[in-house]
């Protein structure tokens, strides 16, 4: 089994390519929605979050774990590994490289949380590329709470999307890497708000490309044709997932609640 989590609902955009692509693997996801959004909280409280996630997806009977937000891949990740080394671990990583390669302006946005944008794998990242491209930082401020209240396509989700996007019109940015698992649920607002031609780079493929490999690596993996039966937990209300899973995604499943306060800190 598969374990992925995320602060919330975003996640699924991850789970919904990784499903694709291995369809015949079975998935466990957590939605930490009593502590959504991760962007506000400190680090040492987003990696001491993740490990009592990671802990209880391992005492479900996950084998792998998918860290399906960015921001705690950023402040877990590489600590993560290290306290468990015999789990494999995938994490998200902003699409810089290929939207660097991509680029002809020489001009791309990062569009993330802001505790992603101030994160070390991100400004990693900017040095290891500043040299090729501009790389313009962009916080999708009140991004994550729209698609946490399932609120895709109104109005006034236009008027935010437009106005974290608005600083992009004063340069010639042709490519938008998507840093936050939320956002994809956003793209059409997103392409409506950007000028023609502007590409944006969802990195959950690269992501479930990456578990696949790790699955095969480590002797995980399913047989084919496996009919899977996947999980969704949450550390808030239900109702709203279950519904979210059923108007957005098209899927019908149960969502059960956990406390992880029954785990102890590490």
């Amino acid at each position: 089994m598969i374990g992925m989590f995320d602060s919330g609902l975003g996640g699924l955009s991850v789970w919904r390519e990784l499903t694709r692509l291995l369809p015949q693997e079975p998935v466990i996801y957590l939605a930490d929605r009593a502590y959504c959004p991760y962007g506000g909280r400190s680090h040492e409280d987003i990696l001491a979050r993740s490990e009592k996630i990671t802990r209880y997806l391992v005492e479900q009977g996950a084998r792998l774990i998918v860290i399906a937000c960015n921001t705690a891949t950023s402040a877990a990740a590489r600590e993560l590994r290290r306290r468990h080394p015999e789990l494999p671990i995938v994490g998200m990583e902003p699409a810089v490289k290929p939207a660097a390669l991509h680029s002809r302006s020489g001009q791309i946005a990062v569009l993330a949380t802001r505790a992603t944008l101030k994160g070390d794998k991100f400004l990693e990242l900017k040095a290891q590329y500043d040299d090729s491209v501009d790389i313009l930082p962009l916080p999708g401020d009140g991004f994550v709470e729209l698609v946490e209240n399932g609120d895709l396509a109104s109005e006034q989700a236009q008027r935010v999307v437009e106005r974290q996007l608005q600083p992009l019109r004063a340069h010639t940015v042709d490519q938008v890497v998507l840093g936050c698992t939320h956002y994809p649920f956003l793209s059409p607002l997103i392409e409506r708000a950007l000028p023609a031609g502007v590409k944006l780079i969802d990195p959950a493929r690269a992501v479930s490309l990456q578990a696949e490999r790790l699955l095969q690596r480590h002797g995980l993996s399913s047989p084919p044709g496996t009919v899977p039966a996947h999980r969704f937990v949450t550390t808030g209300e239900a109702p709203g997932m279950r519904h979210f899973l059923r108007q957005v995604l098209g899927h019908h499943a149960e969502v059960d609640t956990v406390d992880l306060d029954r785990i102890p800190a590490h």
